[in-house]
């Protein structure tokens, strides 16, 4: 298999409170909830860097395409990377998170490697680290 992963989608429980969070909490460029036509099919993409999308899908209508059952998220399962190109964008990126509704797991701290990390989980319990890295820094838009 080629590394080719496009989309990243994460089951929310409600779709309308998740945009608001990723959209106006966090800045993500989407254009809304699309695919609202068609049933199970409502879904809102979200462009990150590199041609990446973030895709949030209610849990019910992933239940219902996959069969699989719904289940409680487990935070520890999977975390979401956001690097950031200078130390203080962490706490930025974070305080921006806690205005929007996130929940701070771990406050910004420096960290074994000699950067700088802190962590929130969303509104659905999705874990994401926001971290900077001297050693691995961005690409400059």
């Amino acid at each position: 298999m080629k590394p080719r992963i496009s989309v990243l989608t994460l089951g929310v429980a409600d779709l309308q409170r998740s945009v608001a969070f990723y959209r106006d909490g966090l800045g993500l460029p989407t254009n809304g909830i699309v695919g609202q036509e068609f049933e199970h099919g409502s879904v809102a993409f979200f462009d990150l860097s590199g041609g990446l999308k973030l895709a949030l899908w209610a849990q019910v209508d992933l239940s219902h395409d996959t069969g699989l059952p719904i289940t409680p998220v487990s935070s520890t399962a999977i975390s979401i990377g956001h690097n950031v190109a200078r130390r203080e964008e962490v706490d930025a990126c974070m305080t921006a998170a806690a205005r929007a509704g996130a929940e701070i797991i771990k406050s910004a701290q420096d960290t074994f490697y000699g950067g700088y990390a802190s962590y929130f989980r969303d509104p659905d319990g999705h874990l994401w680290e926001i971290v900077w890295n001297p050693d691995l820094l961005p690409p400059v838009e």
